[in-house]
């Protein structure tokens, strides 16, 4: 069961993060995210309400989601514009890395916890593997210095972010209120920007106007809903077996990100870039396994 859900989580993230990057060549950055996580919003919501999960509320939890939240629309701004202007197969390794290696850090900054020798020799990999995505040194146009700084910024963020939600609560109902509540924030938060750049003369909308958001709101409400329903099926994952085993089979969705942006878009990358990514991949594996 552990390794069905965890591979679900893969599927699940993997698809969210190519929607989320392919919308993004559509539409403004901001737009996604609040959309996106106002679905994601509304379904946590009635979860939140059918659980009984207001229960679970203290102070820790709040500031954690709280928190956790601010950050989020952050991290997910940069993400989906590195997706939307680089290649995929290397950005989403790329920040999944940091997803893995921040909690990590923060274990051994806050509970003393040490890094064992696979984790070190995944550090290794890993930071080998990112300055060869970037494509330095194998001829031909590197990834773009922004992307990859957007890439890394999104990448910290994202371990930012589940360090958080780890640290706000250790029941199931109070993952489902955290994410509630991070939600509710990211929508705040992301919302307030979006408002703010208007004011200041950006439009909202692409040339074709609420028409295209309007056909877009499938698409939209999928990236939303794949990665509620992936942090649902992850905590069944980690409950029902070793955490080690969920925490490695989840990190794999960048393959499945990868994987959808060759056959769809057609994507394709150098053989150093490829070699890159791989290691950026196996490096957060072997995090996950320390």
């Amino acid at each position: 069961m552990t390794a069905v859900f965890a591979l679900a989580t893969s599927l699940l993230w993997g698809l969210a993060d190519f929607g989320g990057g392919l919308l993004s060549k559509r539409l403004r950055e901001l737009t996604v995210v609040v959309v996106s996580q106002g679905a994601a919003c509304l379904v946590l919501g009635v979860i939140v309400l059918a659980t009984g999960a207001w229960g679970e509320l203290d102070a820790r939890l709040l500031w954690c989601a709280v928190a956790a939240g601010a950050i989020g629309p952050v991290s997910m701004l940069c993400f989906y514009r590195a997706l939307a202007v680089g290649p995929m197969g290397v950005v989403s390794p790329v920040a999944t890395l940091g997803s893995v290696a921040v909690p990590v850090a923060v274990g051994m900054a806050l509970h003393g916890e040490r890094p064992g020798l696979l984790q070190a020799l995944g550090t290794l990999v890993a930071v080998t593997g990112v300055v060869l995505a970037g494509g330095v040194g194998g001829g031909g146009a590197p990834v773009q210095q922004r992307t990859v700084l957007l890439t890394l910024i999104a990448a910290f963020g994202f371990g930012a972010t589940m360090s958080l939600v780890a640290e706000a609560s250790t029941t199931l109902a109070g993952l489902f209120l955290t994410l509630f509540v991070q939600r509710v924030v990211n929508v705040l938060v992301g919302g307030g920007a979006l408002w703010v750049s208007v004011r200041r003369g950006t439009p909202a909308l692409p040339e074709e106007g609420l028409r295209a958001v309007w056909t877009a709101l499938p698409a939209l409400a999928f990236v939303g809903l794949a990665d509620v329903a992936a942090n649902g099926t992850y905590a069944v994952a980690a409950q029902h077996g070793p955490v080690t085993v969920a925490a490695v089979l989840a990190s794999l969705y960048p393959v499945v990100t990868a994987l959808a942006a060759r056959s769809v878009l057609q994507e394709r990358l150098r053989a150093l870039q490829t070699a890159g990514a791989g290691l950026a991949l196996l490096g957060t594996v072997l995090l996950a396994s320390g």
